[in-house]
């Protein structure tokens, strides 16, 4: 039987360590550190930081973990898969070399180009002044990337040029992003509709998963700034599986070869941020990791043992991967008012609720002193479930979100619109 050690914290962890205690060859799953809600499915929380990678090194040996998943990106680029690996434990995530197809934008337009694969035309800028100049040239819209890590917010659509050198100033000059920024990818606008592509990866052997559809925009009709993510569904059907095999075959594949031959082999998840253009589907972005909330949707449409895949692609075995082929499985996720910036902290979070098809991943959640949930902001909660058909899950979530007391919260009340338009 299986040990298994998550590293992370939010509901894509919730989701991950869930499906992993659900396989028939898995005996506990610990998880670093967690979050309070995740004790109520008989999850095991650990008390150690997802940057002290000496202190879950020590852990693993200790407790004897058979293997350790890592569901975040910032450790990833920390380096704990390589200290895993040189430490004698199992770990299935990518290197830190490879996790720069995500830690770097500058970088994964590099691999992109390299290897023919299809995504927005794009320069780099490290001054800000000639990042201006080539805005203005360029006219809007224009999108405005950060490059590295933040957290799904370090990206703007500009539609007018005062947003697009508003948005280079916030990167570039203000740190609004972090210290360190000092460069910026500028791209071309892509119309089309967008989809994640996330798929199984050990070394060159690559298994794509059933696509979903995340919502960035804090707003209904895809308004307001971008955020982690307000809510996703799987399957998404107005996506062709013509236009999946071509995504697969020209974009996931060659970077997966490409990234072994440049001596960066990846091995994880690996998430492909496509968009379905009249041209053919191109690359937003790359993560090195589940997308969170897609990972809410996805894993509850596995319908074979998630423990079982891990390990056979550890061991070099051939897993079997199996889908759910019918209905669409929806999630919608619960903020705190005023995400993605000043967030409320302290509400009582609900744990009941009415319809024993609909379930709770928990975020942003600590325990007050009586033991009850209460937020403690930003992303606090994703509701899912699996309906027929996109409108019938829609109005369970939605009816469901109703009956609850949610003064202080705050959720999209369109998820899945396109589905249905």
């Amino acid at each position: 039987m299986l040990k298994i050690l998550v590293i992370g914290s939010g509901g894509r962890e919730h989701a991950i360590a869930k499906k992993f205690l659900d396989s028939k060859k898995v005996e506990q799953v610990y998880v670093a550190k967690g979050n309070a809600g995740m004790k109520r499915d008989g999850i095991d929380l650990v008390d150690i930081a997802e940057n002290d990678h000496e202190s879950l090194i020590k852990f693993a040996k200790k407790k004897q973990i058979s293997w350790t998943f890592v569901g975040p990106e910032i450790p990833l680029l920390n380096g704990i898969v390589d200290d895993f690996i040189t430490a004698g434990l199992k770990i299935f995530a990518p290197s830190k070399a490879a996790a720069m197809i995500e830690g770097s934008k500058s970088f994964a337009k590099e691999i992109m180009n390299k290897y023919n694969v299809p995504t927005a035309k794009y320069q780099t800028f490290f001054d800000f002044s000639k990042a201006k100049s080539y805005v203005k040239r360029k006219g809007v819209p224009i999108v405005i990337k950060k490059d590295g890590l933040a957290a799904g917010k370090g990206v703007v659509v500009a539609f007018t040029i005062e947003e697009a050198l508003g948005a280079l100033s916030d990167m570039l000059k203000k740190n609004q992003f972090g210290e360190g920024v000092s460069c910026v990818v500028v791209e071309e606008f892509l119309e089309g509709e967008e989809f994640s592509l996330l798929s199984f990866v050990k070394d060159k052997k690559i298994y794509p998963m059933v696509i979903a559809q995340d919502h960035k925009q804090a707003y209904d009709n895809d308004k307001g700034p971008n955020t982690g993510g307000m809510g996703a569904y799987s399957p998404v059907p107005q996506i062709s599986q013509e236009v999946i095999d071509e995504a697969f075959e020209r974009i996931v594949k060659p970077v997966v070869i490409g990234m072994e031959q440049d001596s960066a082999s990846f091995t994880g998840i690996l998430y492909a941020g496509l968009i379905a253009t009249k041209k053919g589907p191109k690359v937003i972005e790359f993560n090195a990791r589940f997308g969170d909330p897609e990972a809410q949707v996805v894993l509850p449409r596995l319908t074979s043992d998630l423990g079982q895949i891990i390990d056979d692609l550890l061991n070099d075995k051939e897993p079997v991967i199996t889908w759910r082929e019918d209905g669409i499985t929806l999630g919608v996720v619960i903020t705190a008012q005023g995400y993605p910036q000043n967030c409320k902290k302290g509400m009582p979070v609900p744990t009941k609720f009415n319809d024993s098809k609909i379930t709770p991943y928990y975020a942003g959640v600590n325990c007050d002193e009586k033991g009850e949930l209460v937020a403690s902001g930003g992303r606090i909660f994703l509701l899912c479930t699996t309906a027929d058909n996109v409108k019938i899950a829609q109005k369970k979530i939605y009816d469901e979100l109703d009956k609850q007391s949610l003064d202080g919260f705050f959720y999209r009340k369109d998820i899945g619109y396109k589905a249905i338009e």
